[in-house]
């Protein structure tokens, strides 16, 4: 992959640059905001890494300005902020993913994996097949075998969540801010009987369950 990297630190930045190269992976390294509100529209960066906290922008701005001028691959922002109005932020400003300072870098190579398998496929497929099911976007319908299965509006909005990241682990926290919105009274136990409701409704007996619990983070649908 092709790496545009955006951080200040020094260190670090030396360091993941060195790291993501090893990998095999061509790495541009950059440590200013500033310097990147210069780059043209016309990007060939495969994945972004930006850094939260930049001198002359943030990394929220950059990926403002990146989704502004058309890049629609993969951004993976760095962040020693934690909080979940923080992420909410970011997400919203166009981050695909975020990692929270400090990491391993095996993390960092998972979620850059998982990032790429998504940037492959069409960023919103109209129909989508996993295992049995098919998933209509446009008229919102679930069929095994031709045979449709009803599911409610928030339900659907679940579980094209999660089809759409599949492979990567989403955060109980990240599914509720994103099916109920940040200000919903929603909790993780709602959430978890939502997932068991889906579950009766998709799953075929006997077979591996298409929503996987991820112990004490949250929930991954596995092709």
């Amino acid at each position: 992959m092709h790496i545009l990297l955006v951080e200040d630190d020094q260190r670090l930045g030396k360091l993941i640059k060195h790291m993501l190269e090893t990998e095999g992976h061509q790495v541009d390294w950059i440590t200013h905001g500033d310097q990147v509100l210069h780059l043209t529209a016309d990007y060939s960066y495969d994945a972004i890494i930006l850094d939260w906290m930049l001198p002359g922008a943030t990394g929220v701005e950059l990926c403002r300005h990146f989704r502004a001028h058309g890049y629609h691959k993969p951004i993976l922002m760095l962040t020693a902020k934690d909080a979940v109005s923080d992420r909410v932020a970011g997400l919203d400003a166009g981050a695909d993913d975020y990692l929270v300072k400090p990491f391993e870098f095996s993390e960092l190579f998972a979620r850059l994996r998982a990032l790429s398998r998504r940037g492959e496929a069409p960023l919103l497929e109209e129909v989508v097949h996993i295992r049995k099911l098919v998933l209509n976007r446009t008229t919102h319908v679930i069929s095994r075998d031709q045979h449709q299965i009803q599911l409610t509006p928030r339900e659907f909005e679940l579980l094209d969540l999660l089809v759409r990241n599949r492979g990567y682990v989403l955060s109980r926290e990240i599914l509720l801010d994103r099916v109920w919105g940040f200000d919903s009274e929603v909790s993780n136990n709602n959430l978890d009987a939502y997932i068991r409701l889906l579950r009766k409704k998709i799953d075929t007996i006997g077979e591996l369950a298409l929503i996987q619990t991820v112990r004490g983070i949250g929930y991954k649908v596995e092709d």
